[in-house]
């Protein structure tokens, strides 16, 4: 099989290894001239991991991070470092933080010489039928390639996604975030987790060398104009708890940046549209607030890669690669959509407005007991990787 990826982010080069593996032969387009990976970090759960270890990259990237992050006390407090919720060790006992500049190295190392072209423009098909691709070379130059399968890795703004039907486009969270990672390491005096006060909320993690990959989260418009953010985010947060104010100072400021928070507006209808498939944000972009977008589209790549194992090698897959789409678009469908509604539900319960609705949230997050918030954390991050032959029981995340 000849198989275009469209976009060169975690989920786009994971599945062109995976795929080049299983015989097929892949082109990644990727519209940036150069690849440069927002600097910032990543919370890899088990069922990430998971995908990770189907994709053959487990041991890559075991290599690359440590388990500290779940030696710590973890859960969720007020901004005087007050406890509200514990969550059980074993909820984040399988848990590895990653810078993700790191991770994304190593998939492109991976990658067979001359898979990536870098500032390709790659155009979805004018009808459905089609998976002849225009693409648009760095010389401005414009040709038609043919491919069997085409793979839209290209984003939560998917020019992909958009020119489909029925796609719901994007709606604002209320809220944005600033991300960072100190530049020295940092101790978290035995905790981590988030810190959630009234429209604001603060996350830390470890990564594998002391430094610490940090958030704040704040709601705003989504047009928000601030002149100075790192002067912004000491303003709200440097009179936090310690190691917050910390963190903060061992953090340059020019590393830095907020985005907005945005996801689908309403659940797609499908991932797929005849020999062309949606991946990762540009099939279900999601609020990070339960640490899924990554994961799942490493879930998205190791399933893709699982159905199309036994046909990849084959020149002309026929009837079995209209089967296995069918199959991913289900699949995919089924895990992805609940865990995004729950999440924009997390994120809205973080973030209520008033400050009655604040203590009714704390009141009742030091009510819920620690093994009902490590059985639902435990239903999304757990995960196994379908049969090539059969459908996988999937964790109940309704």
């Amino acid at each position: 099989m000849r198989i275009a990826i469209i976009g060169a982010g975690i989920g786009g080069l994971a599945t062109a290894i995976g795929l080049q593996r299983a015989g097929a032969e892949v082109v990644v387009f990727e519209r940036a001239a150069e690849l440069t990976p927002v600097g910032s970090g990543l919370s890899v759960f088990p069922n990430g991991i998971a995908a990770l270890d189907s994709l053959g990259l487990g041991s890559s990237f075991r290599a690359i991070t440590s388990a500290n992050a779940a030696t710590l006390e973890a859960g969720q407090r007020r901004p005087d470092g007050r406890w509200l919720a514990h969550l059980p060790r074993e909820a984040v006992s399988g848990l590895r933080v990653v810078h993700r500049a790191e991770l994304h190295e190593i998939l492109v190392a991976d990658l067979r010489p001359g898979t990536l072209r870098l500032g390709t423009v790659a155009s979805a098909p004018r009808d459905s039928d089609s998976t002849d691709v225009e693409v648009t070379g760095v010389d401005g130059e414009s040709r038609i390639e043919t491919f069997d399968l085409v793979v839209a890795a290209d984003g939560i703004n998917s020019a992909v996604r958009r020119s489909w039907p029925g796609d719901p486009g994007l709606r604002y969270s209320g809220y944005s975030s600033w991300r960072g990672v100190t530049s020295r390491p940092v101790d978290l005096l035995g905790a981590a987790g988030e810190t959630w006060g009234r429209g604001l909320r603060f996350g830390m993690a470890p990564l594998r060398d002391g430094r610490v990959y940090w958030f704040g989260v704040a709601t705003m418009p989504a047009d928000a104009k601030i002149d100075d953010e790192y002067a912004r985010v000491r303003e709200l947060f440097g009179e936090w708890h310690d190691p917050i104010p910390a963190l903060l100072d061992a953090t340059d400021p020019a590393v830095v940046f907020r985005l907005p928070i945005n996801d689908l507006a309403e659940p797609l209808p499908t991932f797929r549209r005849a020999n062309w498939v949606l991946l990762g944000d540009s099939a279900h972009a999601m609020t990070p607030d339960l640490g899924q977008g990554a994961n799942q589209a490493m879930e998205d790549a190791a399933t893709l890669v699982v159905l199309l194992s036994g046909i990849a090698s084959r020149p002309a897959p026929g009837q079995d690669l209209d089967l296995a789409l069918a199959e991913y678009d289900h699949l995919r469908r089924q895990r992805t959509q609940p865990i995004a509604k729950r999440a924009r539900m997390l994120g809205a319960f973080a973030h209520v407005p008033s400050r009655a609705g604040v203590l009714l949230r704390n009141a009742v997050m030091r009510l819920t007991p620690a093994d009902a918030m490590g059985k639902q954390a435990a239903a999304v991050q757990t995960w196994v990787p379908p049969t090539a032959t059969g459908r996988v029981a999937l964790a109940d995340v309704r």
